[in-house]
Order: structure tokens, then C-alpha cells, then sequence
């Protein structure tokens, strides 16, 4: 996951030498313009700031549980409880 901060010719020469495409744009001051699908970037957006609000949960944030069940567990539930709050919204 990365922005426009982490754009670097080193960086998308690693990812296209492990055939991952880079679906982030070019920083304004680049001289030749990257173009990239404004469509992927906004799903991954969307994803990076769903991440984000799972994130407000200290169990989540802070990783309070020790085994990967009890983890994802919680995830679940802080998911749910989001979509919860969004369902109910609409």
C-alpha cells in the first residue's frame, strides 16, 4: 500500500520486476506524467481507509490478542459493527 508520498522510480521498478502493477499517480512534480487507472486507485483508497477505521479499535490497533483466530475474530466484529452503522445510515 502506498500514495503519492511513495512514489519512486525504485520502488515501481521493484514492483514490475515482481509483476505487480502500481495503481498510485505520479507526484505533480514528476517531468514525464505516470498514467494509472483512476478506478483502481479509488477501490484501493477504499480499502486503505477502511483499514483505517478497523484501526480505531485499540484491540485491533494494538494487536491485544495473541493467537491469529482471536484476532480475526475481532476484526470480524469491528467489521460487522461498521457495516452495522452504515446499513442503519442508509
Amino acid at each position: 500500500m502506498a500514495d503519492k508520498g511513495y512514489d519512486a522510480d525504485a520502488i515501481r521498478a521493484d514492483l514490475a520486476c515482481k509483476n505487480i502493477e502500481a495503481v498510485i499517480p505520479g507526484r505533480s512534480h514528476r517531468r514525464v506524467k505516470i498514467e494509472h487507472d483512476r478506478s483502481l486507485y479509488k477501490e484501493r483508497n477504499q480499502i486503505e481507509r477502511f483499514f483505517g477505521r478497523l484501526k480505531i479499535n485499540r484491540a485491533i490497533a494494538t494487536r491485544y490478542d495473541q493467537l491469529a483466530e482471536s484476532f480475526l475474530s475481532m476484526v470480524h466484529i469491528a467489521s460487522a459493527r461498521y457495516w452495522l452503522k452504515f446499513v442503519h445510515a442508509a
